[in-house]
């Protein structure tokens, strides 16, 4: 199975995506979250879901708790 069946994501709208995340850009803002859909041409929407999964695979892997919260939590 391809990349782009199991997500719906080209393998290229997916290596921007993660090159983006990889940058340290785990949380982009609203302004810069809307110029990567562009890029990618996928909605605001649908990039700011990508970047909420890949964050939580992110976490996991650290192993930090799946949901953001203060280290003083």
């Amino acid at each position: 199975m391809s990349t782009e069946e199991l997500n719906g994501l080209t393998e290229e709208q997916e290596e921007i995506l993660e090159c983006n995340f990889c940058k340290g850009n785990k949380y982009p803002d609203p302004t810069t979250l809307l110029l990567i859909a562009a890029e990618v041409g996928l909605s605001e929407e649908q990039t700011e879901k990508w970047f909420k999964r890949r964050l939580a695979q992110w976490r996991k892997s650290e192993g930090l708790p799946s949901e953001c919260g203060s280290v003083t939590d």
